[in-house]
């Protein structure tokens, strides 16, 4: 049997490269060998631990990549057409897809909800740090990349652009609006972007890193805010003077941007939560208003499928966002152990890393 090299967790601490089968491919799916993959967030909280998946997974949500199977029953598409999947694959046809809510499919369980159930590459089924990911659902997920787009022009579709925009989208960011993007890493620098595009007109970045702050200012942010010179929310309320944020977008996942986030909304504000959070979140009396403040509290979890795939590409192919500045460092895949070292210890400045087998 035809093996492959792929990134596996083997326990907290440790994901190693190793080699495991090619997967065989189904009716409904496509065999797409990858050419270009990245690290996520998600990965380091799965890397050290605080977030459960099987040992022997291979890990990795964001692929772009070539046809190199398809299913008997996926039409539309040719081998060796280059593509993207995202790094949510609903099926199109679940309970949860049926009520439009995609990015939960699968979540339902004989035991109650479970969320991120459209999760499945890299959580519960085998993910794409490897030379080849199979795409379930072929019909629903694979998009063609445009003519012209480079892999790493694209590479930001599958998660981290997608999560990004839908912080604006969810928390409703109208024309004229405020926002409070709280930590500049890749989601919370798409979120910006997403802002930006969505109408917002004053846009205020919070973080320390100066690399951050200013890409955030190119992606269109009008006020950096650093935590180490101060109090944030009191920065934040001079900023507004005293009125507050429309929508704050917590892109971290902490205790302290959260409340933070919350602190600094405007009466009937929207809190639009984006990180994946470790532990247990308490919501402070006097930041909720005791519960009377005409405020919202939304989560959202990257929205997938081969139509948000392709009207990204589209936002990325009419130059509206530029996202090429976010990958700061390349890596083969036989280097992937040396990448998760410097990603999951952040040095070096980096954003995001380009894994190439």
């Amino acid at each position: 049997m035809a093996r492959m090299k792929a990134a596996i967790f083997v326990e907290p601490g440790r994901i190693v490269l190793d080699e495991k089968p090619i997967p065989d491919v189904g009716p409904l799916d496509a065999l797409v060998r990858i050419t270009t993959t990245t690290i996520c967030g998600t990965d380091v909280h799965i890397l050290k631990g605080e977030y459960p998946v099987a040992k022997g997974l291979t890990i990795g949500h964001e692929p772009v990549g070539i046809i190199e199977k398809l299913g008997s029953a996926v039409t539309g598409f040719t081998e060796g057409q280059r593509v993207i999947a995202g790094a949510i694959t609903p099926s199109g046809h679940s309970f949860a897809c049926l009520c439009g809510c995609g990015s939960q499919d699968g979540a339902g369980t004989k035991h109650g909800f479970k969320a991120m159930g459209g999760w499945k590459f890299g959580n519960t089924i085998d993910g794409t740090q490897a030379e080849y990911v199979l795409v379930p659902d072929a019909l629903a997920n694979l998009a063609p990349v445009p003519e012209g787009l480079s892999d790493e022009e694209v590479l930001m579709c599958p998660d981290i652009m997608s999560t990004g925009f839908s912080g604006a989208e969810s928390g409703a960011v109208q024309i004229g609006d405020t926002v409070a993007v709280f930590a500049l890493g890749p989601i919370g620098l798409c979120a910006v972007a997403g802002a930006r595009l969505k109408g917002a007109t004053r846009i205020i970045g919070v973080d320390t890193v100066p690399e951050r702050l200013a890409i955030a200012a190119a992606l269109g942010c009008n006020h950096v805010v650093d935590f180490k010179k101060g109090d944030v929310v009191d920065q934040i309320m001079a900023i507004t003077d005293g009125r507050g944020v429309d929508v704050s977008i917590e892109a971290l996942g902490t205790q302290g941007t959260f409340e933070a986030a919350l602190r600094v909304l405007r009466p009937g504000g929207t809190l639009s939560s984006l990180g994946v959070y470790s532990s247990d979140l308490t919501i402070p009396l006097g930041a909720f208003s005791a519960g009377l403040g005409d405020n919202k509290i939304v989560t959202t979890l990257c929205p997938g499928g081969k139509e948000r795939m392709r009207r990204l590409m589209e936002v990325i192919a009419t130059g509206r966002v530029d996202l090429k500045p976010l990958v700061t460092h390349r890596f083969k895949l036989d280097d992937i152990e040396a990448a998760y070292d410097l990603f999951s210890h952040q040095r070096d400045g980096v954003l995001k890393v380009a894994i190439t087998p």
